[in-house]
Parts: structure tokens; C-alpha cells; sequence
């Protein structure tokens, strides 16, 4: 998505910030404590084992590292940190219920499901 259209509020009483703060609360929530949407590694994560497995999810969940160029949104939706002596990538992505589609508006948990893909930087 364009960036404008990326944080459109549908509310009217809605500000660009709190919209912004919303989706970050959201994404937060999935990556630190797997709430309110689907986590997927890839074959490559997989192939790690299960303490590889286990050092990516730990990872995910303890990446604080967001700065303006990794995180211009400020939605904490993309992070690379390096676990089991690999280069990893995790992402969010906004789909709508039916995962068919993107979401209408990723700020609204009823119209989304978010999906977060852990992988190792070779598989971008």
C-alpha cells in the first residue's frame, strides 16, 4: 500500500497517531505473546530444528530493535536479528478474516488477521 492510503483512518474522531498506535499495540501483541493472529516460519526456520525453531520465536519476541529506517511507520510490523547463527527476517502482513484478501483496515482486529512469517534472510 501507498503510505497515505497504508494509514487512512475510516473513523472520523480517529488521528493519524492513534491509528498508528493501534496497528503497533496490534502487531506487538502478535509477536510477544502470539495473540490475535497466525505466526508461520518458513522450511528454512524449520530446518533449524526445534531449538532453532524456539531461537527465531525468542527472537520475535525480544526484537526492540525499531529505528525509522527499519520501522518508518512506526507500526512494528518488519525486524532482522541473527538467532541459531542465522540472519532472520520476521514480517506482519494485514489479511482480511478469510486470509483472501488484504485487510480493509489493519487497525481493526474484527476486519483482520494478521499473519507473522518468521525467515531466514536467504529465503527473501
Amino acid at each position: 500500500m501507498i503510505g497515505s492510503e497504508r494509514n487512512k483512518c475510516v473513523h472520523a474522531t480517529c488521528s493519524h497517531n492513534d491509528r498508528r498506535r493501534r496497528i503497533r499495540d496490534l502487531n506487538d501483541g502478535l509477536r510477544r505473546y502470539a495473540r490475535a493472529g497466525i505466526i508461520c516460519v518458513t522450511a528454512g526456520v524449520q530446518a533449524l530444528g526445534a531449538e532453532g525453531v524456539e531461537a527465531a520465536l525468542l527472537g520475535v519476541r525480544d526484537f526492540d530493535a525499531f529505528t525509522p529506517d527499519n520501522d518508518p511507520y512506526d507500526e512494528h510490523d518488519f525486524g532482522s536479528f541473527k538467532a541459531a547463527g542465522e540472519r532472520m527476517l520476521w514480517k506482519i502482513d494485514y489479511y482480511d478474516r478469510e486470509r483472501r484478501f488484504g485487510s480493509p483496515d489493519p487497525a481493526d482486529p474484527a476486519v483482520t488477521t494478521r499473519v507473522l512469517t518468521i525467515m531466514l534472510s536467504s529465503e527473501y
